[in-house]
C-alpha cells in the first residue's frame, strides 16, 4: 500500500472505530493494555514539570498518564483522527487536566514544534500504522530536547511457540469478527492485525532507533512479546537532528 493511500485508509479507519476504541483495545490486548502503559511509566520515571508530545494520542489515556505523573508540565495529544481528539478531549476535561493538555490535530510525520522543544516525545500502539515509521521518530527525536526520551509502546510479534500460533489465530480470525460483533467493524479490525506483519519485530525495531541515531536503547518485550517497549535518548550534542 502507498503511503499516502495507506495514510488515508488509516484515517478512515480511526475516524469510524472511534466510539468503540477503548473497548475495543481491551480486546486486542487481552485487556493488558493498561499494565503495558503502567509498566512504561514506570520505566521512563517522568519528572513534575518535565513536557512531553504524545503522538496519534488516540483517546488520550497515554496523554493523561503523562500529565498526571508531570503534574505541571505542558503536554500535548497529537492525533490525525478529529474523532479521536473529541474523545479523548471529553476525559481530559472530567479530569480537569484540559489546562494542562493540549490537543492537537496533525500529522506524526512533521510535527509542528521547533527542535528540542520536549522531555519526552511517544507513541503508543500506532507506530505500525504510520507511513515512514523511521521519519516519525526522526521527527520524534528532532523535538525533543538534548538528553531527551523517545518512547515507544506497540504491538509485537511473540517468539514462543505453541503461544505464537494461538496469538495469530486470535488476531487474525478471532479479533475480525469480535470487531465485527461489538465495534460494528470487520474491515477495520481485520486490517488492524494485518498491519503487524511487516511491522519490525522488537529486536529490528530496536535496531532502528539505534540507526536513526538515538542513544541507550532498550527494548522490553511484553506477555510474551506480544507487545514490546522501546526507549532511546537523544545525543546530547545532538541537538539539530
Amino acid at each position: 500500500m502507498e503511503s499516502k493511500s495507506k495514510e488515508q485508509f488509516v484515517h478512515s479507519v480511526f475516524e469510524s472505530i472511534a466510539p468503540k476504541y477503548d473497548m475495543m483495545n481491551n480486546i486486542l490486548s487481552f485487556r493488558r493494555h493498561k499494565a503495558w502503559r503502567k509498566f512504561t511509566m514506570n520505566k521512563i520515571q517522568v519528572k513534575p514539570g518535565e513536557t512531553a508530545i504524545d503522538l496519534c494520542c488516540g483517546t488520550c489515556d497515554w496523554t493523561i498518564s503523562l500529565a498526571k505523573a508531570s503534574g505541571s508540565g505542558s503536554i500535548v495529544g497529537l492525533d490525525f483522527s478529529q474523532n479521536m481528539l473529541d474523545y479523548g478531549a471529553d476525559k481530559i476535561k472530567q479530569l480537569g487536566l484540559d489546562t494542562q493538555i493540549k490537543l492537537i490535530r496533525g500529522n506524526a510525520m512533521s510535527l509542528p514544534y521547533e527542535d528540542n522543544t520536549f522531555d519526552y516525545a511517544t507513541i503508543g500502539f500506532a507506530l505500525r500504522n504510520v507511513p515512514d515509521l523511521e521519519q516519525v521518530i526522526r521527527e520524534m527525536q528532532r523535538v525533543v530536547k538534548p538528553g531527551g526520551m523517545v518512547v515507544s509502546l506497540e504491538l509485537s510479534k511473540p517468539t514462543w511457540q505453541p503461544f505464537k500460533a494461538m496469538y495469530y489465530f486470535y488476531f487474525q480470525k478471532v479479533l475480525p469478527v469480535l470487531g465485527k460483533l461489538i465495534a460494528k467493524r470487520y474491515e477495520q479490525y481485520r486490517w488492524l492485525p494485518e498491519s503487524l506483519v511487516s511491522f519490525p519485530d522488537h529486536i529490528q525495531l530496536a535496531a532502528i532507533f539505534r540507526e536513526q541515531g538515538l542513544q541507550h536503547v532498550e527494548a522490553y518485550p511484553l506477555t510474551g512479546g506480544v507487545a514490546a517497549l522501546h526507549i532511546g535518548l537523544k545525543g546530547k550534542s545532538n541537538s539539530g537532528v
